[in-house]
């Protein structure tokens, strides 16, 4: 079990968007989209396998001001956690 996995049933999530197979930059307007009905504090999981993710969920973040809590990778999966502001 890898630590994306153990992560999973460790943090807590309010939504989740499951953005695999889907290029850039449709996991990140996705995400926009879910982060701007939710309530400010809640966290959204995301599911990606776009290999530009993880720099650009972090630019993301560091634009907008959400919080980027959590980024793994396995198995050419990857899962972040992102707190609304």
């Amino acid at each position: 079990m890898g630590a994306g996995r153990i992560c999973d049933r460790i943090m807590k999530f309010d939504v989740e968007l499951d953005a695999r197979q889907l290029a850039c930059p449709l996991p990140i307007l996705r995400a926009k989209k879910s982060l701007s009905q939710m309530n400010s504090g809640q966290v959204l999981r995301i599911a990606a396998t776009d290999k530009g993710a993880p720099n650009d969920f972090a630019e993301f973040c560091m634009k907008t001001g959400n919080e980027l809590l959590s980024s793994t990778a396995q198995d050419g999966e990857f899962v972040f956690y992102l707190r609304r502001r």
